[in-house]
């Protein structure tokens, strides 16, 4: 007897376990969200033509056939790169809306032209990095850094640096390259980099310090020259290219660009973007694509972005502060 009611009694248990199971089951596919089942928005906070749009542009469309859906990218400029952030940060947190986050967003709160940081975001990827340029107009009369260095140093306050806007990247990257080399020059602002390379091609600034992905189509029509790269290495694409270190000037520089979410979008919502754009990112066709547009590809997973950009943060708050851009 006493066996046949413990028989019965772990028969109980076994069924009650099988329904807590399936019960759990059945509630855990009911949570479970069906994403995407629309097209998605991508927001760029810097203007068509510059080189975040063209690699994000790139992404995307390798993005598309991991997600099933369309992606739609959408130019939000202006405010030195704070519109489009803003936009990014208070989009609704549903995973329809994602955006490319850059270097500004870690150089703008140092100058009280935003109120939000890294810190407000959720890290999806990050895409690449890319090391500034010197770049000149093809017939300037100085073919190297130090000859560039010199000329500012004959003509103090007459040279003007184009960058993509007050407080930007290649703003700091230009204020860097000025204090390391001890010149007066005049730092002019454009709404991204693609103006300010247009103006120096066309002679209206005398010089830019961008990436050479930004400059590479009036590289290659012979608009332009580029006399130093603030990398550790010479460019691949362009392996005549010296560094700033081959040159004499311990100087390197990078940006970054990456994807993120606003803050409380579903957690099994944000692995499906993760899962696609880290597969795009390493699609041989997006890679190609960014090996044409002399892109630094330098992905980093969710976990190693958000490290990334707490360090970045501190690092370009010292940088700015030793070049005078924040007290």
């Amino acid at each position: 007897m006493k066996k046949i009611l413990a028989a019965s009694m772990l028969a109980l248990l076994g069924a009650g376990l099988l329904v807590s199971c399936k019960g759990k089951s059945e509630n855990s596919e009911k949570k479970a969200p069906s994403f995407p089942t629309k097209g998605i928005t991508m927001i760029c906070p810097w203007a068509a033509g510059g080189g975040t749009d063209a690699v994000l542009r790139a992404l995307c469309s390798t993005a598309e056939k991991y997600l099933g859906q369309t992606i739609t990218v959408e130019n939000k400029t202006g405010g030195a790169g704070a519109i489009g952030h803003a936009a990014i940060k208070d989009a609704k947190p549903d995973g329809y809306t994602v955006g490319m986050i850059t270097f500004e967003l870690n150089s703008l709160p140092q100058q009280g032209l935003i109120d939000f940081t890294y810190a407000d975001y959720d890290p999806l990827i990050r895409v690449n990095a890319d090391a500034a340029t010197l770049t000149v107009k093809a017939d300037a009369p100085y073919n190297s850094v130090q000859e560039f260095v010199d000329y500012c140093k004959a003509h103090p306050g007459e040279v003007s640096i184009g960058n993509s806007a007050p407080g930007s990247v290649w703003h700091i990257g230009a204020g860097l390259l000025a204090d390391k080399t001890k010149i007066d020059v005049k730092h002019i602002p454009f709404e991204g980099a693609a103006g300010a390379v247009t103006a120096v091609a066309g002679g209206h600034i005398q010089a830019v310090a961008v990436s050479l992905a930004e400059v590479k189509s009036q590289l290659d029509a012979g608009n332009v020259k580029v006399l130093g790269v603030m990398d550790a290495k010479r460019p691949e694409a362009y392996p005549d290219i010296k560094t700033f270190n081959e040159q004499g000037f311990n100087i390197e520089y990078y940006t970054w660009r990456g994807l993120a979410l606003p803050k409380g979008v579903d957690p099994s919502i944000k692995a499906v973007l993760v899962d696609a754009f880290t597969k795009a990112e390493k699609d041989p066709d997006f890679i190609a694509k960014a090996k044409s547009l002399n892109l630094n590809l330098a992905y980093q997973n969710p976990d190693e972005y958000a490290a990334f950009l707490k360090k970045n943060f501190d690092d370009v708050t010292a940088t700015m502060k030793a070049i005078g851009l924040t007290d």
